[in-house]
């Protein structure tokens, strides 16, 4: 039966008809033997626009339906339900996007946009006349979720997902729960601490009976999709008993002879490779850190708790979906950046903060009292093509909370921030107020003309040409220069790799979309939650781990989830078994089968993405992607090259 269609031509509130003669593309259609009607409307997506259409496909009996407005990325779903609402399979709907690829594209031509949308809803019409009804692949879930790290979101996350009555496996590469907020004093603006904070977030999740949590454990491998992942997790053995008290674990630490940097201190002090907990880490049991012991037996020797001969366990887990909330790294300068590693009196934020925390009555420094302090702002971040052009959002506010918490517990300080625009929003301004009424000095660089730190004579200077006193060189002797490190993606990107999770251009895990699928990636299942996606403070990481916590639960509530039937379709007559759709899939979708004694090319549907990778590699033409069948292309190609 030929097709009954349906056409409508948005005029987007004047994004596209200002550009676009909207009528004239109209006119150019509704003789096409399909279309059954053609209108136009001020906004497609509007509720009467909706209930219009929906009247119009009953009343008029349509078969499809094609509209050519924004994007599909913002309003796919939108017409697809309104599909489903008058009784219309929804993949009887085509999408022309007329404004990204027409009237933005082509503002300065309105002949030419005008032009170019009539065979972009030419080419959706010829489309829509071989479009068919499908219907969803559906799959059972199962009711349990894995959360990937251990820091405030991925706590929250947690919480948030055991309240839903939901099986929750939160997995921590660290040895410890806690994460960055763990490392951190006074925070601002509420002024709690990050052990209280990751104090109180454990306390409520530990007891729960729906919630199991290991620590330094990281998946190495995964199969399967949305519904039902099979993750593998290697855990790593602490080495040491529970039943190792304090002092056993004293004696142990005395004889062990290998000392590093202390990471939770931001490598301001030293630990030895066997150590202890915080305050703010979890669980209250010690460990060694395996990537440094030497294994050399001492500590065992002292203590009957201790055993190096344990061997790493590998765990299988079945879960429905994923929620990923790795964290960030800070930005380490580089040797000589701003004199980082060359000058001893040049440190980090974060160091900066621990420094104090671990300070009482003096701030002290390499033996050194600190009195003037320079603070040098959005180091790793603003740095324009050449490096993390990003702001970091966090870092100002920081910066002069930990100079306001400095200039209060410690006598006689003066600080000096060397900045290039201060970016203390929302309420956080509170703090930049407060610095200034304490006398805190600020000092504004241009982007091209940063501060310059050098040393002379065993001192250290800070200079800069300060724009807020027309360009003046001004130059401050210090006693400890802070760099103001922004956030970075983390180093260690094998979990982001395994799961062949999108980066975006900063090189943080990227969302579909930023305002309509903010937590959702584009593997299905798939949620990412806290500075993993972007630089965040605490606040706006939890807002996104309980969105990712709500979208991941959405999943698998139902029990039942339906899946897109776009997918990639084998001709077994035609197929040859050359592996090369295979090496092509991004998706790992397509494996080898059999047809009879014949090898060919099998299709996983429920981890086929339907992007089309594979289709044009086959040299046999035996791969066809449903509702973009080289028919529908070849059809809609005609259909572009039509003269007008």
């Amino acid at each position: 039966m030929d097709k009954r269609l349906g056409v409508y031509i948005c005029h987007c509130g004047g994004n596209i008809s200002d550009y676009v003669d909207v009528e004239k593309v109209r006119e150019a259609i509704e003789n096409d033997g399909c279309v059954l009607m053609s209108k136009t409307t001020q906004f497609a997506c509007s509720d009467s626009n909706q209930k219009e259409m929906v009247l119009d496909i009953q009343e008029q009996n349509l078969s499809g339906i094609v509209v050519a407005s924004c994007s599909p990325k913002l309003h796919l779903n939108t017409f697809r339900q309104v599909s489903e609402r008058a009784d219309l399979n929804k993949y009887n709907y085509v999408h022309a996007n007329i404004r990204e690829q027409a009237s933005w594209a082509h503002s300065d031509d309105k002949k030419g946009a005008t032009e170019k949308t009539i065979l972009l809803v030419k080419a959706a019409i010829a489309k829509a006349r071989l479009a068919e009804s499908l219907t969803p692949n559906k799959i059972m879930a199962i009711n349990a979720v894995a959360v990937i790290g251990g820091g405030v979101a991925g706590l929250k996350a947690a919480i948030s997902l055991s309240d839903k009555n939901t099986q929750v496996v939160l997995i921590e590469r660290e040895p410890f729960i806690g994460g960055r907020v763990g490392q951190w004093g006074e925070m601002f603006t509420t002024n709690q601490t990050g052990n209280e904070l990751i104090s109180s977030l454990y306390a409520q999740l530990v007891t729960r009976k729906n919630v199991q949590i290991y620590t330094n454990s990281e998946v190495v491998s995964y199969s399967g999709s949305i519904g039902d992942f099979s993750l593998k997790i290697e855990t790593t053995p602490r080495y040491i008993s529970q039943d190792c008290d304090a002092k056993e674990l004293q004696k142990a630490m005395d004889v062990c002879p290998v000392v590093v940097p202390d990471p939770f201190t931001f490598g301001i002090t030293n630990r030895k490779a066997i150590y202890g907990f915080a305050a703010s880490q979890y669980p209250k049991q010690a460990t060694i850190d395996d990537a440094a012991c030497t294994h050399c037996g001492a500590c065992e020797k002292v203590s009957k708790n201790i055993d190096l001969s344990l061997q790493k366990e590998m765990v299988e887990l079945h879960v429905g979906s994923v929620l990923m909330a790795t964290g960030f790294d800070p930005y380490t300068p580089e040797n000589g950046e701003f004199g980082y590693a060359e000058n001893e009196s040049v440190i980090t934020l974060p160091q900066f903060k621990k420094l104090i925390d671990n300070s009482e009555s003096k701030l002290i420094y390499k033996g050194k009292e600190i009195k003037n302090i320079a603070y040098i702002y959005c180091v790793g971040s603003r740095q324009g093509d050449e490096g993390n052009s990003y702001c970091s959002r966090y870092c100002c506010t920081s910066t002069i909370h930990s100079a306001i918490i400095a200039k209060k517990k410690f006598k006689n300080i003066h600080n000096f921030h060397f900045n290039r625009g201060i970016r203390t929003y929302g309420k956080q301004e509170v703090l930049y107020a407060e610095s200034l009424k304490l006398g805190d000095l600020y000092l504004q660089a241009t982007d091209d003309s940063p501060a310059e730190v050098y040393s002379e004579n065993g001192r250290t200077w800070v200079k800069v040409n300060d724009i807020l006193t027309e360009s003046k060189e001004m130059q401050v002797e210090v006693d400890l220069v802070v760099l103001v490190t922004g956030m970075v993606p983390r180093s260690d990107k094998k979990v982001s790799t395994l799961f062949k999770l999108p980066k975006g251009r900063d090189r943080f895990l990227n969302e579909i979309h930023m305002k309509l699928r903010p937590v959702e990636t584009a593997i299905d299942g798939i949620t990412i939650a806290g500075t993993c996606q972007s630089p965040k403070n605490v606040a706006e990481s939890v807002n996104s781990s309980l969105s990712a916590a709500t979208k991941a639960f959405s999943y698998i509530s139902k029990g039942e989830l339906e899946t897109e039937p776009i997918v990639v379709e084998i001709d077994a007559v035609k197929c040859t078994w050359c592996n090369e759709c295979s090496t092509a899939c991004p998706f790992d979708a397509i494996t080898q089968g059999l047809d009879g004694d014949r090898k060919i090319a099998v299709v996983n549907t429920t981890v086929c993405k339907g992007c089309g990778m594979c289709t044009p590699v086959c040299p046999t033409d035996a791969i066809d992607l449903v509702t973009f069948s080289s028919k529908e292309i070849m059809n809609m190609i005609d259909a572009l090259t039509e003269q007008i």
